[in-house]
């Protein structure tokens, strides 16, 4: 009796799938074409038109800027028709994007990852944490922002930044670079 009631109730209730909101509706935003075009012009102008290659780096986030890095790659944002791909080593990267603030024990991978990138690597700061070291500036454990040990070029407030901000912040910064 109780599986036949289960099975009643379940076919009655209403759906919740396929509720016709897109994505922008649920708080975020897929970036103004306007950004897109000038990010994929800006890229294409560096490094001769090929590819910028991103390598993220995490100096001791709480994962929350990796999330919304890792966004930007899905279908959605879909940063490589923009002309950027993220790889593996930091031998292959222009860019390095740096999250959360440097903590004590990864001050000198940091350091070693940058040093290991070709030169010239523009460095990019993604999220208060790695701006300004955030709540976690003067703990012991912490020593601060990135530019306190490797020189940041751009510089993407948020806790997380979303990342149409991370694009937005990018075409800006890189705006400045060419």
């Amino acid at each position: 009796m109780p599986l036949a009631r289960l099975l009643r109730s379940s076919a009655l209730r209403p759906r919740l799938v396929g509720t016709g909101r897109s994505p922008r509706h649920l708080g975020g935003d897929r970036p103004a074409p306007e950004d897109a075009a000038a990010l994929r012009a800006i890229v294409s102008g560096l490094y001769g038109g090929r590819s910028l290659r991103i390598r993220a780096v995490d100096a001791g986030s709480t994962n929350a800027e990796e999330l919304e890095l890792t966004a930007l790659g899905n279908a959605y944002y879909d940063i490589e028709r923009l002309g950027l791909s993220f790889v593996a080593s930091p031998r292959h990267a222009d860019v390095l994007m740096v999250t959360g603030p440097v903590v004590r024990n990864l001050a000198g991978a940091l350091r070693a990852t940058y040093d290991a990138a070709p030169s010239p690597c523009i460095v990019v700061a993604v999220g208060d944490g790695a701006c300004t070291g955030s709540i976690w500036k003067g703990s012991y454990a912490v020593v601060g922002a990135v530019d306190e040990v490797i020189p940041v070029h751009i510089r993407i407030p948020g806790d997380p930044p979303s990342p149409d901000d991370i694009i937005r912040g990018l075409a800006a910064g890189l705006r400045g670079a060419r």
